[in-house]
């Protein structure tokens, strides 16, 4: 009986894996890199060579697996099992992921998008357990969302539903890669937060970053910035509460659009907790509506790291099952 489900969770840097058993509690999770540069033919190998480490070396034959879930950053048609264009990878377009691993296992293979198997980790097994309408934000070197709707996941007409990071929150803001400027994830990320910190230096504020860096500013980071609000640093206290308050903002509109009853914050940046969360939430209970705002819980994610490599592997079991039924009816 196949009793094992695995999860990947594929980024530029390192491909996160992990083996589950019917329980999802893990087996095995482990990480290797990507070597992205060296094109997709190579990627799709160390895949392969993720799972062989998950199976062969714990005893494990891949007649033993049910399914495996692959969370791929950027554009991708998940019925198709296409992945259309991801940013990070060279020569990435038109990559047939499930149609290049049903070359080499017996099991059925599903892809998504790397944020939204974030967001089923977070909603099956983690911060989200137990709600029908919820909102994930992963808030990194980008701003990535997800959307749970009267208990279904949000996938849009082109499967691009929740791009929340897009809002438009300046009319002539900093440029962003879409095309458009003054979106929401040119501030509020990891990379937001610290332009922001360095626009307010090249104004001619000062901080103790500066010491730290040797005036350097190429060198700072976000967890800098948390770092130097401990300190009561006040440069990093004001852009800290700048950000926070203007992803309040943003979230006050995703709270009166659809009603959610959490809001998730995930990623590298939420390890800013309430440094971060306090203004959000501020700002929320200020300009949401009454109603809307109150019935709403704004947390930071429980599952970190893992929550692609599980959440993967439970979309996973999700379209397995869903298969089923269909084949059965």
């Amino acid at each position: 009986m196949n009793t094992y489900t695995i999860g990947i969770d594929l980024g530029g840097t390192n491909i996160k894996a992990g083996l589950y058993n019917a329980e999802f509690a893990p087996v095995r999770e482990l990480s290797i890199p990507t070597e992205a540069a060296n094109g997709p033919a190579h990627v799709l190998e160390r895949i392969r060579l993720a799972v062989s480490m998950l199976t062969v070396d714990n005893g494990i034959s891949l007649q033993e697996i049910a399914c495996m879930g692959m969370g791929v950053p950027g554009l991708l048609d998940p019925k198709e099992g296409l992945s259309i264009f991801s940013p990070n990878f060279p020569g990435w377009e038109q990559v047939h992921v499930v149609n290049e691993m049903k070359q080499h296992y017996c099991f059925p293979v599903f892809i998504d998008n790397d944020v939204r198997v974030n967001l089923y980790g977070e909603w099956l097994h983690g911060a989200g357990r137990d709600c029908s309408n919820l909102v994930l934000l992963t808030l990194g070197t980008g701003l990535g969302s997800g959307i749970v709707h009267d208990g279904k996941v949000l996938y849009g007409t082109t499967f691009s539903a929740g791009e929340i990071g897009h809002m438009n929150m300046f009319r002539q803001g900093r440029p962003c890669r879409c095309g458009s400027s003054g979106c929401l994830g040119r501030y509020v990320s990891a990379v937001g937060m610290v332009n922001t910190f360095k626009e307010k230096l090249a104004a001619g504020r000062e901080s103790i970053i500066q010491e730290w860096t040797g005036g350097a500013e190429e060198v700072i980071t976000a967890k800098m910035i948390s770092e130097a609000y401990d300190l009561a640093d006040p440069l990093a206290v004001e852009v800290m509460h700048e950000t926070g308050e203007l992803l309040g903002f943003g979230l006050a509109n995703v709270i009166n659009l659809l009603n959610p009853e959490r809001i998730i914050i995930g990623g590298g940046m939420a390890a800013a907790g309430d440094r971060l969360l306090q203004s959000v939430r501020e700002t929320v209970s200020a300009h949401a509506l009454k109603l809307s705002g109150g019935s709403c819980d704004i947390v930071q994610a429980e599952l970190g790291s893992r929550a692609g490599t599980l959440g993967a592997a439970a979309y996973a079991q999700q379209r397995f099952g869903s298969e089923i039924v269909n084949k059965t009816i």
